[in-house]
């Protein structure tokens, strides 16, 4: 403890209550302690420091101490006679109604002539330090904690990694380059695998490439896919391969596990079968299979090519009838003669892009009600661009715009008016009967007409029975 240089040239004239108040003003708790450490007198620098602790006065200090700081007290006592101070030490006293009353404490020894071995015991606030030591040991102990439970999932995950039956592959999200697998995806891949610039579709034969491409832009944009089945390049085997996303810091990555599929599920989905599902995802014509109220179940990629989407992710769960020329009434048509016949040929109308392009198209369509999964598979054929091998006549139907520029400085402008009008009136109502089954109020809203002026007109060009209904 430093002194003052000079205390007989400033501190001589000190009366007793200018002592006391400096005595008060440099603790927060001062005791004043006679020769045996009995507590005479007591300041507290503030209320809350003396609640509950108001009965001191006239105990022995030790007394009011726990009991691994009376051990300190008694050195302190030894030391203030001995010496004449004593070291700063921490002292505990109990309290009822809140934790122990940390204080730091020191011994100054009176001189004589005040009175015979009486001290001062100075004591300074040590709350808001032990506070935040046992926020910081609290903390220490929450940290290591939470590092012993990462550690034991770490090791799970590696012994569940290390010994998984199946290959498991985790891959950069981005530039899809390989960055952990397991031993069995190892032994599955071979040696190629471990070089750093491998990717996954290195190894696929080149038709199961488009869907593994196609099931990554799935997974980035929802973090999920289906399952599909691929081949490798030098294997015959058919093997399943599932994805998920999952972000760790500031990266992505794939999580792809390949299970060869079952004995079971390799006869029933036979390399011919195989075959035919890349061929119809390969194929020019459109192709889509929903369910029995026409919502998209799969298409291909002509299909996606001619609504102008980028992935299967965006049509799947849509209905059909989206995309359909005259919506709801196409689609309703077909279903409804699915439902009947089962099939459809050749059904003609319109598919709209997402985009606002607009193709000629011709349906076939087939309804399959036996299996676990009853579904209706349509085929949509372009027929926008289709050329005619004989020359168009003033008799003949214009399709388009293109077709009726033929008949151009042939015929007069009011002869194919007049000579078509009617045409295209009587075939336009027949094909709408024939496509309703005869239902001529499904006919009429195919149409954009009146129940009224469809019978006016079945009347005129003298189409089946007539008669308006009543």
């Amino acid at each position: 403890m430093g002194h003052f240089d000079s205390p007989e040239l400033f501190l001589a004239g000190l009366d007793a209550q200018t002592a006391a108040s400096l005595i008060s003003a440099a603790a927060d708790v001062a005791l004043i302690l006679d020769e045996h450490g009995v507590i005479q007198d007591m300041a507290f620098g503030s209320d809350e420091l003396k609640h509950g602790h108001h009965d001191w006065l006239g105990k022995p200090w030790l007394q009011t101490v726990t009991i691994e700081s009376r051990p300190k007290v008694e050195e302190m006592l030894s030391e203030a006679v001995g010496s004449g101070s004593a070291k700063w030490r921490h002292i505990n006293h109990p309290s009822t109604d809140s934790a122990d009353l940390a204080l730091l404490y020191t011994i100054v020894p009176l001189s004589r002539e005040v009175g015979p071995h009486r001290s001062v015991a100075f004591g300074r606030d040590l709350r808001s330090q032990v506070a935040l030591q046992q926020r910081l040991v609290s903390a220490q102990l929450s940290m290591e904690r939470d590092y012993w439970r990462l550690r034991h999932v770490e090791t799970r995950y590696r012994l569940l990694f290390q010994v998984a039956v199946e290959a498991v592959l985790i891959l950069d999200a981005t530039s899809e380059k390989l960055e952990e697998a397991n031993p069995a995806a190892y032994k599955l891949l071979g040696d190629k695998a471990r070089i750093a610039t491998w990717t996954l579709n290195q190894s696929l034969d080149s038709l199961s490439v488009p869907a593994v491409l196609q099931m990554f832009a799935v997974l980035r944009l929802r973090g999920r896919a289906d399952p599909i089945t691929v081949c490798f390049a030098d294997s015959a085997d058919v093997y399943t391969l599932s994805g998920s996303l999952f972000r760790q810091e500031n990266s992505t990555h794939f999580l792809i596990r390949i299970t060869p599929l079952k004995p079971t599920e390799v006869s029933s989905v036979s390399g011919m079968a195989q075959l035919l599902l890349r061929v119809l995802d390969n194929s020019p014509d459109a192709f889509a299979v929903t369910d029995l109220d026409g919502r998209v179940l799969t298409v291909n990629r002509a299909f996606l090519e001619l609504t102008q989407l980028a992935s299967e992710a965006l049509v799947r769960g849509e209905p059909l009838q989206k995309w359909l020329g005259r919506s709801g009434v196409d689609m309703n048509v077909l279903i409804s003669n699915l439902r009947q016949r089962a099939t459809v040929r050749l059904f003609a109308t319109t598919l709209q892009g997402e985009y606002g392009s607009t193709a000629d198209v011709e349906i076939s369509a087939v309804s399959v009600t036996t299996g676990d999964q009853p579904c209706l598979g349509f085929t949509i054929r372009d027929i926008g661009r289709r050329l005619s091998n004989e020359p168009l006549t003033s008799k003949d139907l214009p399709r388009s715009a293109g077709q009726m520029t033929e008949l151009v400085g042939r015929v007069p402008l009011r002869d194919i008016v007049r000579e078509t009008t009617d045409l295209i009136e009587d075939l336009c109502i027949q094909a709408a009967l024939e496509l309703t089954g005869d239902n001529r109020a499904a006919a009429a809203e195919m149409l954009g007409l009146s129940r009224q002026s469809l019978y006016v007109k079945l009347k005129r060009f003298g189409v089946g029975d007539a008669l308006v209904e009543t």
